[in-house]
C-alpha cells in the first residue's frame, strides 16, 4: 500500500527539476523523473506534489514505542586515599563527614532512554543492545501510556540488536519490509524519541547501501539523512509502504558529540531478524566459524592471481583442524562466493560466514591457481565470539643487510621460531630497504609463501624471483597474522 500525498505548490525552478515525475498528485508512481527537461520548460508554473507523512505516522505511530532503562554502578573497592592522614581524619569529624567503611563508594544510579517497535501482538519489542546493555530494569512505554516493566529476553553486542518481552496481548506489530528492495533515494521516516521526547517523526532519504564501518563485521548498515539523536536508537525506519526497513542505531559527525550530522545509521532488518529469531529460541547468538585469517584483494594481489578484477576474500592462513582445514582451503585461495552469495570483500565473508550457525554447511566458490574450485565446509563453533578477521601489525624492528634487488634481508626460520608461529618453515626478513621498505615490511615479518610456493632457503627466494615478472607475490606473516604483498622485483 502506498500512502497518499498532499499537493504542495513549488515555484523554484530546480525544486522542479529535483521532483518532478518522482511524485504524482496520486501517490508516488516511480522513483526517477521521466523527463528532467520537461520539468525546467514548464518551471515557473509547476505544481509538484511532495510527501506527505501524515497518514504513515498515524498508522505505524502506536507500535513505536519509549524504552528506559535504570542502571546501577556499584561502589569501588579502592581505598579511602586519606584513610591514614590524621589531618583529614580531624576534619571529617569537625564537618561531621562520615568516614567511609572498607573503602567503599556509594552506588550510582543512572538513567537512559531509547526506542524501540512492536513486532509481534503477544508482546515481543526489538532495540539496540547498547540501550539495554547493563540495565537492572527496563521499562517500555506504549503510545497509549500504558508502561511495562520489560524482560530483555537476549541481546547481541556485534549487530546492536536486543529482544525485549512485555505482559501484554493484542499488540499492534508492524509489518516488516525487505531492505534488499530499498532503493538509495528512497524517502525513508524514523519514529523515536530522540533526546527523551516520545513520538518524535523525521524524514530523509536512503543515501547509500551496505555500509561498513571498520569496527563493525556483520552490518551492511543502511545510510540515511534523517535526523538521528540520542534517544532514537531502537526505533524503526520505515519506508514508504509502513514497512521496517531497518533499525536506527548511530550517526556519525567529526565534533565528537552525539547529536544528529546528517549521516546516520541503520541496521537492515533482516540482519536484524535473524539475530532475533536466536534470542527468541535460545537466548544468546551462535555463530559459525570457518578457521581462517583473510584479507582483501586489491588491484595488485588480483593480477599477482590472476584474477580479472579485485574480488573476494584471498586467505592468508588456515587452522588446524577447523571447518576450514577440513575443507580443503589452502593459502592464497581467494573466496568468492558462499551459497552462491558473491564476496565483494572480506567484510561480505564476515556477514556471509557470522550469519551461519555451527554445523551448517556452506559451499564455496574459490579462485585457485587461474582455476574456479568448489568447496563444502561444515563451520565449527566460534568460541571466541569474533569472527575471522584482518590481521594487526604486531612485529618488531630489528636489522642487518638488505637482500639484493627485493630491499630485503633474509635468512630461514629455526626450528623452535618456526614452532612458535605454527609454520612448517619460512624465511625471516631481518631488514627492509627500498622496494621492500616502501611496500610496508619490516624486520620481524616471516616470508612463507612467494608466487604460491614455499620458501625456506635464500636461493629458493631468488629462483621465485627470477622467474616472476615485475613483482613477485609474497605471503607475509607479522606476529600471528598474515597478509599478502605485492613487491616489485626491480625488473
Amino acid at each position: 500500500m502506498q500512502w497518499n500525498l498532499s499537493r504542495s505548490a513549488l515555484v523554484a525552478g530546480v525544486a522542479a527539476i529535483a521532483f518532478a515525475g518522482c511524485l504524482q498528485d496520486s501517490g508516488i508512481k516511480n522513483s526517477h523523473a521521466s523527463s528532467p527537461a520537461a520539468a525546467v520548460s514548464s518551471a515557473p508554473a509547476a505544481r509538484v506534489a511532495l510527501p506527505d507523512f501524515a497518514d504513515l505516522v498515524q498508522h505505524v505511530g502506536p507500535s513505536v514505542v519509549n524504552v528506559s532503562v535504570t542502571s546501577v554502578s556499584k561502589g569501588g573497592n579502592e581505598a579511602d586515599p586519606f584513610a591514614d592522614d590524621p589531618f583529614f581524619d580531624f576534619i571529617r569529624r569537625f564537618q561531621g563527614i562520615p568516614t567511609p567503611r572498607g573503602g567503599k563508594q556509594p552506588e550510582r544510579i543512572t538513567r537512559g532512554v531509547g526506542s524501540g517497535f512492536i513486532i509481534s501482538s503477544d508482546g515481543y519489542v526489538m532495540t539496540n543492545h547498547h540501550v539495554v546493555d547493563g540495565a537492572t530494569e527496563v521499562t517500555v512505554k506504549l503510545s497509549d501510556k500504558r508502561e511495562f516493566k520489560a524482560k530483555v529476553v537476549g541481546s547481541d553486542e556485534r549487530t546492536d540488536v536486543a529482544l525485549l518481552k512485555i505482559d501484554a496481548k493484542d499488540l499492534p506489530a508492524l509489518k516488516i519490509g525487505d531492505p534488499d528492495k530499498a532503493r538509495v533515494g528512497e524517502w525513508v521516516i524514523a519514529v523515536g524519541s530522540p533526546l527523551g521526547l516520545e513520538n518524535t517523526v523525521t524524514a530523509g532519504i536512503i543515501s547509500a547501501k551496505a555500509r561498513r564501518l571498520p569496527d563493525e563485521s556483520f552490518v551492511p548498515f543502511i545510510q540515511t539523512d534523517v535526523a538521528i539523536n540520542p534517544g532514537n536508537s531502537g526505533g524503526p525506519l520505515f519506508n514508504m509502504n509502513g514497512e521496517v526497513i531497518a533499525i536506527n542505531s548511530r550517526l556519525i559527525n567529526n565534533s565528537g558529540q552525539a547529536s544528529y550530522a546528517g549521516i546516520s545509521l541503520a541496521i537492515p532488518i533482516d540482519v536484524a531478524m535473524k539475530v532475533k529469531d536466536q534470542l527468541q529460541k535460545d537466548g544468546k547468538v551462535s555463530r559459525g566459524l570457518l578457521g581462517i585469517t583473510f584479507q582483501p584483494v586489491d588491484a595488485d594481489l588480483a593480477k599477482n592471481l590472476g584474477l580479472d578484477k579485485p574480488d573476494g576474500a584471498a586467505v592468508t592462513s588456515v587452522r588446524k583442524g577447523s571447518a576450514a582445514d577440513k575443507a580443503g582451503l589452502k593459502l592464497s585461495d581467494v573466496i568468492l562466493e558462499v551459497d552462491g552469495k558473491k564476496v565483494s570483500d572480506e567484510s561480505d565473508l564476515r556477514s556471509l560466514i557470522g550469519e551461519r550457525r555451527p554445523g551448517e554447511t556452506v559451499k564455496l566458490k574459490v579462485w585457485r591457481k587461474k582455476a574456479i574450485v568448489e568447496l563444502k565446509a561444515t563451520l565449527g563453533t566460534d568460541t571466541a565470539a569474533k569472527a575471522e578477521t584482518e590481521d594487526k601489525d604486531t612485529a618488531d624492528d630489528k636489522g642487518n643487510k638488505p637482500f639484493e634487488k627485493l630491499g630485503l634481508q633474509v635468512r630461514p626460520l629455526q626450528a623452535q621460531e618456526a614452532r612458535k608461529l605454527d609454520v612448517d618453515g619460512g624465511l625471516l626478513i631481518e631488514q627492509t630497504s627500498g622496494a621492500a621498505a616502501k611496500a610496508g615490511l619490516r624486520s620481524g615479518d616471516v616470508i612463507l609463501l612467494a608466487n604460491d610456493e614455499p620458501v625456506t632457503s635464500r636461493e629458493a627466494l631468488r629462483k621465485l624471483v627470477a622467474s616472476s615478472g615485475d613483482k613477485i607475490l609474497l605471503l607475509i606473516q607479522r606476529g600471528e597474522g598474515r597478509a599478502f604483498v605485492a613487491l616489485p622485483t626491480g625488473k
